[in-house]
């Protein structure tokens, strides 16, 4: 069964599948009686170590929460400053002011590259930046090798928001295990959904144990370690938080990571046509042209209208003929919280593609024939 099924949508910017295999995984886990973090949960987190290649993944509440964990783990508070792009969800702001830290705004390369300009990034650092915050826009990573090189000229924090990104690469190395830690998002429109939940990942030992402590309330054991006669008590040794993941949760993600690079393929083709058919067609630019499409996860599918068109009207137009589209995203700089919040740097990149942006649907059991139903409601939509 597909959402579009109960939907208002024709063509939904995004959707789930719901099949027996699912169901089955979530039935199994009703029926064992365990359902708060348990052995599906370490389950999930060594699968996805693995398909990373790297040591620790921590499986947390939803994509903010690991944002918020990374974030504390590396040492940001009062004080610091960390560097993120505008063009991003405001969640990444959020978390970096839920530390107690200020978050600074950098610019993005264009409307040919959507991922943060490593040459603002360094002109953003001073003498307070703890951290930058990377996001791989759309599945597309950043230069990371750019970023990589100043951090450890600084002695700067690297973060990674992988919320777009789980299967995608960067020069064969994958995102997820480019920074010293990682964040994924499990939403249910993200590449591996379950509903809400996501992944912290990293290679320090020492780190990971910080966070696995900061996620349970700073408790030494957990409660399924106690329920199977691990341990009898329990020391509290940090102000933590209740960012756990559960076990329905994560049966799902199981199954769904066995799917994930299938489904990332199929999402590359209908990106594939997308461009194909629009890409310098009326005016209109597909950014990432010149990537290799084989690298991304193809999280979104992402076009930027002609300079001066009414996006409202053509968003309008494609929902009359039941074509959900969405902005992906408002610069976090231009809402009131952080326009007012401390002093702003010129973001002009940003803020030229702001209001040019639309993002159509993608998923990964989109037909070609659905795809064309948006082609054809872009093109008519058009002035």
């Amino acid at each position: 069964m597909s959402g579009t099924e109960t939907s208002r949508w024709l063509v939904p910017l995004s959707d789930v599948r719901v099949d027996a295999e699912l169901r089955e995984a979530v039935a199994e886990t009703l029926g064992s009686g365990w359902w708060s973090m348990g052995p599906r949960v370490a389950d999930f987190e060594r699968a996805f170590a693995e398909f990373l290649g790297i040591p620790h993944a921590l499986a947390v509440a939803n994509g903010t929460a690991a944002l918020h964990l990374a974030l504390l783990g590396v040492g940001c508070g009062p004080g610091d400053e960390v560097v993120v792009p505008s063009l991003n969800f405001v969640a990444a702001a959020n978390a970096i002011a839920h530390t107690g830290a200020s978050p600074v705004f950098c610019d993005i390369l264009g409307d040919f590259d959507l991922t943060l300009d490593p040459d603002d990034l360094v002109e953003a650092v001073g003498p307070r930046t703890k951290a930058v915050v990377v996001l791989h826009y759309g599945g597309f990573a950043c230069d990371m090798g750019a970023v990589r090189a100043m951090a450890a000229e600084r002695s700067i924090e690297v973060v990674e928001d992988a919320a777009h990104a789980p299967g995608a690469t960067y020069k064969g190395e994958a995102c997820g295990a480019l920074g010293r830690i990682s964040c994924f998002s499990f939403f249910s429109n993200k590449n591996l959904p379950v509903g809400e939940g996501g992944m912290i990942a990293t290679a320090d030992e020492e780190l990971a144990e910080r966070v696995r402590l900061l996620r349970s309330h700073g408790m030494t054991t957990l409660t399924w370690d106690r329920h199977r006669g691990h341990a009898g008590s329990y020391d509290v040794v940090a102000q933590g938080f209740n960012y756990r993941l559960d076990e329905i949760r994560a049966a799902m993600g199981i199954v769904q990571l066995g799917r994930l690079r299938h489904e990332n393929r199929a999402r590359e083709r209908i990106a594939a046509r997308y461009r194909a058919a629009l890409d310098g067609v009326d005016g209109l630019t597909m950014p990432f042209a010149a990537r290799d499409a084989a690298s991304s996860s193809h999280h979104l599918a992402v076009l930027l209208l002609p300079v001066g068109t009414n996006r409202d009207e053509v968003r309008a137009g494609m929902a009359e003929k039941r074509i959900q589209t969405s902005v992906h995203y408002p610069p976090i700089h231009l809402f009131t919280q952080y326009r007012e919040a401390g002093a702003r740097r010129p973001l002009p990149r940003t803020e030229e593609v702001a209001d040019r942006l639309v993002t159509l649907p993608l998923y990964a059991h989109m037909d070609e024939s659905r795809a064309d139903l948006v082609i054809q409601a872009l093109r008519e939509a058009l002035p």
